[in-house]
């Protein structure tokens, strides 16, 4: 059999099409406090042996604190019918104004090291911090296509978790 070209998304790990399409909560603190906020921008593979997942956070971002603060975050995807609701919100409101979780009616579980999740999630990966750097503009070969995300605000911070538990309905 010869290769052929094929439609990348017809290549891809179900991960593609989700952060296309439906995005997912980042989460981070414990069963005393926590923070969770929308994400689009998600990695995951193998780094140094280990299954990893790798997000990224602004220091404008109330999540940051609990980032920073915390040795595990989570990252749950919820069904496409949230969207429009609980993703909406948890993108557009920050959570030193508004009670996320409640406003959205979701249900909070905990994995290792208390990280909080959602019972409503399709699938979650609940991740221990191995590696933290700041992205640099410096670094940023080409910039035209990147440089518009960074009008008036921060360089994320990139947080690379080895993947130790994960949950699927």
């Amino acid at each position: 059999m010869k290769l052929h070209a094929v439609d990348l998304k017809s290549l891809t790990p179900e991960i593609f099409r989700v952060f296309g399409s439906q995005n997912a909560l980042l989460t981070a603190g414990d069963k005393s406090g926590c923070n969770t906020m929308t994400i689009g921008w998600c990695q995951l593979g193998r780094l140094w042996s280990i299954p990893v997942c790798t997000v990224y956070v602004r220091p404008e971002r109330y999540t940051y604190q609990f980032m920073e603060s915390h040795d595990y975050f989570t990252v749950s995807v919820l069904p496409a019918s949230h969207k429009q609701t609980t993703m909406q919100l948890c993108g557009t409101k920050s959570g030193r104004d508004v009670d996320k979780v409640k406003a959205c009616g979701l249900t909070l579980c905990y994995g290792a090291g208390d990280a909080p999740f959602f019972d409503e999630a399709e699938w979650v990966l609940v991740c221990k911090k191995v590696y933290v750097q700041d992205l640099d503009p410096a670094c940023v070969k080409d910039g035209t296509p990147v440089l518009h995300y960074y009008e008036g605000q921060g360089w994320h911070r990139m947080y690379t978790g080895e993947v130790v538990e994960a949950y699927q309905k």
